[in-house]
């Protein structure tokens, strides 16, 4: 009896540690509002903090390369509010996303408001969303051309992609596009001198970035002259890919399956800046090696060049790291040109959102794969996500070369990915005590240094938010 006794003492100690038992959710109320910008965790990373009248910290994070910004502005939107009424302050703020890194600062903050609220129940916020569908998220290990090992032929970067399945990764994707043919005579067809022109932009801005004593105006110029040149779209940069260069793309697919076998699924990411019609050929060479998908060929936007584009290849088309709020899929679904969705969730809107597109999804048929360039926030949010939404089929990890990725949370169960997978746990919210300032503080970007710096001049931002009269 004594025994049966100390075991249930024992499990009524164990289920405390998920218990706040100062927290009473229904007087909770959001105090403030805080961010940390790191560098080299591959990409800038923007970390967020909400925090309450009662001591509950919820852990956020903003897409990779965003801008606090996106998320200070909405601080004065959410002060004195309750973090668990998280589907209507949602609604209040989105307004103020958009696509891209824009989405950031709504979609960071409705990942922090659903950890305040699993952290005030003292359970996981996977529960809340309607319980899991699996308890182990297979991870996806990207593998980028431009690290520190040459990447630049097919066999070594099948010996890269080779290492991340001795780490115990089921499911891998690849850079592969025209940067290869850099450099190589008659591979690309494009209007006279402008490549050249567009690279001696660059190297300009660089060099005025890393010039301590160059004039600030002509900085922001030719920043700007660069930030011109990077978002011409793919239709309209007049490059083209000749039977040389394809017959060079062809051969580079053809080595790294050699290398790694047909076992494992392989996608293909980062073809290019070229219009559909060079997807075409490139994804008609290709088909042989079994892609699990080619990625973000062309701009989600036009829905059109997508259908075309699935009607000329029988590799699976994925797309929608880019994409803000769930509605915005809706002319590519009905199209029927995509096998996979893809979105960040820290773009699209946050966790709910995410879920709710996973779940419109599988109404059409189509696989979800989720995005994440992020930290462990990020991870787990998608990890979340992941567990709760049936179609969900893997995620993306970009961070297998940083060291110190793991260190920038506190988390009892680390490290977060184990042989390839992430498995979730009970722990109340995201299951992340805390970020690691100390280690925060060694990788602070230093274009916009400091940790959990004060944020009280968004305090009293104010504006008629509404759309109507």
């Amino acid at each position: 009896m004594q025994n049966g006794i100390q075991g249930d003492k024992k499990g009524y100690e164990d289920a405390l540690e998920y218990v706040n038992p100062y927290s009473n959710p229904s007087d909770l109320k959001i105090t403030d509002i805080r961010f940390t910008n790191i560098g080299g965790a591959p990409y800038p990373l923007t970390l967020v903090k909400v925090y309450t009248n009662q001591g509950i910290v919820g852990l956020g994070e903003q897409r990779d390369i965003s801008s606090p910004t996106y998320g200070k502005f909405l601080k004065s939107r959410l002060l004195g509010e309750n973090p668990c009424d998280i589907d209507r302050l949602f609604r209040r703020i989105k307004q103020f996303g958009f696509h891209g890194r824009q989405g950031g600062g709504v979609s960071g903050i409705e990942v922090a408001l659903w950890d305040i609220a699993g952290k005030a129940f003292g359970i996981p916020v996977y529960r809340m969303l309607g319980g899991a569908f699996r308890r182990k998220i297979r991870i996806y290990c990207d593998t980028d051309v431009d690290l520190s090992e040459d990447r630049s032929a097919g066999e070594q970067m099948g010996l890269a992609l080779k290492k991340r399945m001795e780490k115990g990764y089921t499911m891998l994707k690849m850079d592969v596009g025209i940067n290869l043919l850099n450099g190589i005579e008659d591979a690309l067809t494009y209007p006279l001198h402008s490549q050249e022109a567009a690279k001696a932009v660059f190297k300009k801005s660089r060099e005025l970035q890393n010039d301590p004593d160059a004039d600030m105006l002509e900085k922001f110029y030719w920043r700007n002259r660069s930030y011109d040149y990077t978002n011409i779209m793919h239709p309209f940069t007049g490059v083209q890919i000749t039977e040389k260069g394809l017959d060079y793309l062809e051969q580079y697919v053809a080595d790294v399956r050699a290398t790694l076998g047909y076992k494992i699924p392989l996608a293909a990411d980062h073809l290019g800046f070229v219009g559909v019609e060079e997807i075409i050929k490139v994804a008609r060479r290709f088909e042989k090696y079994n892609l699990a998908w080619i990625e973000d060929c062309i701009p989600w936007q036009y829905t059109d060049q997508w259908k075309r584009l699935s009607e000329a290849t029988a590799i699976p088309l994925c797309v929608g790291e880019d994409q803000y709020l769930k509605e915005s899929f809706l002319p590519l679904f009905d199209s029927g040109a995509i096998s996979v969705v893809h979105p960040d969730p820290l773009t699209l809107g946050g966790i709910y959102e995410t879920k709710k597109l996973g779940d419109i999804a599988q109404e059409y048929g189509i696989r979800m794969a989720l995005h994440m360039a992020e930290g462990p926030v990020g991870a787990m949010s998608a990890a979340t996500i992941g567990a709760a939404t049936e179609n969900f089929l893997a995620m993306e990890f970009h961070a297998n070369d940083v060291p110190w990725w793991d260190d920038m949370v506190v988390f009892k169960d680390g490290p977060i990915i184990k042989n390839g997978f992430i498995d979730i746990s009970d722990r109340p919210g995201l299951g992340i005590d805390d970020y690691n300032d100390e280690v925060l503080a060694e990788h602070v970007d230093p274009r916009q240094p400091g940790v959990w710096l004060s944020t009280e001049e968004w305090d009293s931002e104010w504006c008629r938010d509404r759309f109507f009269n």
